[in-house]
């Protein structure tokens, strides 16, 4: 644990110590604290950029892919010159240049293979920027299991969801129970067969940035179990509140 903050860190993280809900206690908690990130693509590009400039101090990001020119539409972290490389590795070299005061780790490959259950031991927070079913549950499932915070969102044509399950605080529904139906693989929509509309990842990328400060600094998150929606082309938010299903295999034990 830090002592205090560095003249150097003083200074770049001087608006959010004129702020009472952050303060000197609350950037302290954004320097000591640990995001696993998985996905760097639209969502995690805005995501990944706001907590390296925040000073999260340990940024890990998770994506086994590869930058497309189709990417550059949305994808902010990444330059033309850079198609054809990893994104976890160019997304961390990225946010390592804007913030040399902080560690980030880029890792190529599924979240599936990296042991995530081993990590979760040292991680504060896990930001769900994936864009398929598969790796969600996986990701929910884990982070149910070891009871770390989770912020999932997703944005397809212009419509956008976002949900914030606190699973320290038992009991809390899980991304199971509130999307069953995801399992069917006909089911699911991507921006590579619907389309995106490249601003709204910016917005839902940002709001989990938002609530993951927020949450590392001690403030109240609003929207804990509940689902925020966002319509990009009326530009309305909408928020549900949401239950556990007591039949969900995941956080409902029987």
């Amino acid at each position: 644990m830090s002592v205090g903050l560095s003249e150097q860190e003083s200074l770049r993280y001087s608006r959010h110590l004129l702020l009472k809900q952050i303060g000197e206690a609350g950037q302290l908690a954004l320097k000591n604290a640990h995001v696993l990130i998985v996905g760097a693509g639209g969502l995690g590009a805005p995501a990944s950029l706001y907590l390296a400039a925040a000073g999260v101090g340990r940024l890990t990001i998770v994506d086994p892919d590869s930058i497309e020119v189709s990417n550059l539409q949305r994808q902010i972290l990444y330059k033309t010159n850079h198609q054809g490389r990893s994104k976890a590795l160019t997304a961390s070299a990225q946010l390592q240049a804007l913030n040399t005061q902080i560690k980030v780790v880029g890792i190529e490959q599924p979240i599936q293979q990296v042991g995530l259950p081993n990590w979760l031991a040292d991680v504060d927070l896990v930001l769900d920027c994936t864009d398929n079913a598969d790796s969600r549950y996986y990701i929910n499932q884990a982070c149910q299991q070891h009871k770390v915070a989770l912020i999932s969102a997703a944005a397809i044509r212009g419509e956008g969801q976002f949900v914030f399950f606190n699973f320290k605080q038992q009991p809390t529904p899980c991304y199971q129970c509130i999307f069953p139906d995801l399992a069917d693989p006909n089911s699911q929509l991507n921006c590579s067969n619907s389309g995106v509309l490249g601003p709204l990842l910016g917005v839902m990328g940002s709001l989990q940035a938002l609530e993951a400060i927020k949450y590392l600094t001690g403030q109240q998150a609003r929207f804990e179990s509940q689902l925020l929606t966002f319509d990009a082309w009326q530009m309305q938010f909408n928020s549900f509140k949401l239950g556990r299903d007591p039949d969900c295999a995941i956080c409902c034990h029987h």
